[in-house]
């Protein structure tokens, strides 16, 4: 599984204005994303800062969606400034030691007898 972190921020736009972005229709559109496992919409301390923590089946997938219309539109939109993302792989038996929300992990550690 792969976590990608996305980053930006706006510019030349009031809170108000972005913040009239962020609907369900919006949120809906990531369910067709493929290999999608989930996103975590984050809202930065610093204004008008934004982003996104994403978990991806596979590095593949990940990459594809960076390649793909969504990403693109963002690198092509006037009020996004500084854009950054990160792909990592996950470490998945310390995320499964430390309750990571990733599917399968469970399966990784020994169960406890009972």
């Amino acid at each position: 599984m792969v976590v990608l972190q996305v980053n930006y921020r706006f510019q030349n736009m009031t809170r108000e204005q972005w913040e009239t972005r962020y609907t369900d229709a919006v949120a809906e559109k990531f369910l067709a994303v493929d290999g999608l496992l989930w996103k975590i919409w984050l809202d930065g301390a610093e204004p008008n800062r934004v982003g996104g923590i994403y978990l991806f089946a596979s590095m593949a997938l990940a990459q594809a969606y960076l390649d793909g219309p969504i990403v693109a539109g963002m690198r092509a939109n006037p009020n996004v400034a500084e854009l950054t993302t990160v792909l990592s792989d996950v470490r998945e038996r310390m995320s499964a030691i430390t309750h990571a929300p990733v599917p399968g992990l469970d399966a990784i550690l020994p169960r406890a007898a009972e």
